[in-house]
Parts: C-alpha cells; structure tokens; sequence
C-alpha cells in the first residue's frame, strides 16, 4: 500500500515548518501508528510446540522439587509469589 504526501515549499516559508506540516500529514495518514502496531506481533503457536513447552514445564519443575526435596536448592522467599 503506498501513500503519495506531497508538500511544496511556500515562497516565504521556512524549512522548519515545512518539516512540520510534513510530519502532520505522515500523522494522519495513520500509517506510521499501523507498523509500529505490528513490530511485535508475533504468530501464535502451534499446538504441537505449545504441547512440547507444557512438557518440558512439567519436567522442569518435578527436577526442581525434586533437587527441592534433596535440598540442594532453595527457595528464596522474596521471589516467591
């Protein structure tokens, strides 16, 4: 999708304000916020990836309990929730 914005100089205009009616238009055109709005988007994930994430959650956390248990870990209270 391309947006023409032409601005033409005024006789007695400075370049500063020409800078600035140029950047109002780019402002209304609405797109600048559209990009920035997708920068981070991200796909979502696929079911088998989500489905190998929860796996390896569950298996970090049964070796977390049980290195818990053990007690070669512990578990700091300020960053407990």
């Amino acid at each position: 999708m391309a947006i023409v914005i032409e601005i033409k100089k005024g006789a007695t205009e400075n370049s500063a304000s020409v800078l600035r009616r140029f950047t109002r238009r780019v402002q209304e055109t609405g797109l600048l916020q559209k990009v920035k709005k997708n920068r981070y988007n991200e796909r979502d994930k696929s079911k088998l990836s989500g489905k190998k994430s929860a796996l390896k959650k569950l298996v970090r956390a049964k070796e977390f309990t049980r290195l818990q248990k053990l007690g070669k870990v512990t578990i700091d209270p300020k960053r407990r929730r």
